[in-house]
């Protein structure tokens, strides 16, 4: 079996590795620190900054396949190495426009794929653009952002003076219906598949994802345009692997696309239990170029974060896991972070059930029983 490097120690690491154990796949991971969650079950790690160009040749070299769990790296060195034969998907082209959310924006636009009005900040320009786009508006920074970082909204003028600093850009608040997003993954025989599409629902306070629901409760012709334009942005990029395509739904029941994730992706989590194929199986089979799997939706499912308690830092104290495991049809993924902090993601529950109104209650239930805080 092919032997697979995986860039990134974190969470989405080591749901991959578990997924490339069964199949007897070697895999070696590039961590910034040890222990961490991928790094621990691989067969293999380096431990050095993920922007370490040395640091990544030496797992590439230890491998048949580059790829990574995390948009943040040094995307130069893969440049270098694809230069040299050594495959890695989703390739260096792709990973450095994800990294730049503007350029993002441009690959929709020049492909005529419907997204939300944006426009750059300038030096100078940022009242007339408020003037522009009103208020709400949102500032995304161009390069970073992550789990809710690097956006602001400005709801008043007085938020000028709490801009992000940085490259950055402006893009219209869209009071949405839904927040949804479909999984798509591409071999690089160009074969495709979908997952079914979900409804994410976000923490105001943290503006992280809080929730997922599969499948979204939408119409059919919602539900199969959310398909077309998923499939769409990928052709798009050109992209080979595992993405996740975020996704607003208006009101007026327009979708508009706000942003492509080039790895697995909290809004697929669910599949591992809930899909014939988990997304992590199936990241696997596009980057090794293996037959992609069935997609389809076995049960109604709800996946809810655990995230760390507010008020606690340090070693990691799991409270209340018994009474959690008595609610049926409940799955419970820690991902083994050793330390803990306000809002940090540790960890997720997903609950089956016949009904998706029945799992979302489950699962609330269930990780209200489930606290993480500190020694």
């Amino acid at each position: 079996m092919k032997r697979l490097g995986i860039i990134g120690g974190g969470q989405l690491g080591k749901m991959t590795i578990l997924e490339a154990r069964k199949m007897d796949i070697h895999t070696c991971v590039l961590t910034e620190e040890y222990p961490s969650p991928a790094s621990e079950i691989a067969n293999e790690y380096v431990v050095g900054s993920l922007y370490d160009g040395e640091k990544i040749r030496e797992v590439a070299e230890r491998c048949d396949v580059l790829t990574y769990e995390i948009e943040h790296i040094n995307v130069e060195i893969l440049k270098d190495l694809e230069a040299e034969g050594k495959k890695i998907y989703p390739s260096s082209k792709v990973i450095g426009l994800i990294q730049d959310k503007s350029k993002q924006k441009e690959l929709l636009d020049i492909n005529n794929i419907p997204t939300s009005k944006w426009k750059r900040i300038t030096k100078g320009n940022v009242e007339e653009l408020v003037e522009e786009f009103g208020l709400p508006v949102v500032q995304k920074s161009c390069t970073g952002g992550y789990d809710g970082r690097g956006v602001f909204i400005l709801k008043d003028k007085a938020d000028t003076d709490k801009l992000i600093e940085g490259d950055s850009f402006f893009e219209e608040f869209i009071d949405c219906e839904k927040e949804i997003a479909v999984m798509v993954a591409r071999n690089f025989d160009g074969d495709v598949t979908t997952y079914p599409v979900v409804e994410m629902v976000f923490d105001d306070k943290t503006n992280i994802c809080d929730t997922v629901i599969a499948p979204a409760d939408i119409t059919k012709d919602q539900y199969e345009k959310a398909e077309e334009l998923a499939l769409k942005c990928i052709e798009a990029l050109g992209g080979v692997g595992i993405f996740g395509v975020e996704m607003f739904l208006t009101k007026d029941g327009e979708i508009l696309i706000n942003e492509i994730a080039p790895r697995p992706h909290n809004s697929g989590h669910y599949t591992i239990e809930a899909c014939k194929t988990s997304q992590y199986e199936q990241f696997i089979r596009a980057v090794l170029n293996y037959g992609l799997g069935n997609t389809e939706l076995l049960s109604p499912a709800c996946m809810v974060n655990i995230l760390g308690e507010e008020g606690y830092t340090g070693k990691v104290n799991v409270t209340g896991v018994e009474k959690m495991m008595k609610v049926d049809g409940t799955y419970l993924h820690l991902y083994g972070k050793k330390d803990t902090k306000p809002f940090r993601k540790m960890g997720h529950l997903t609950t089956l059930d016949d009904t998706t109104e029945k799992a979302m209650e489950k699962a609330l239930e269930a990780r209200e029983s489930l606290k993480i805080i500190s020694k």
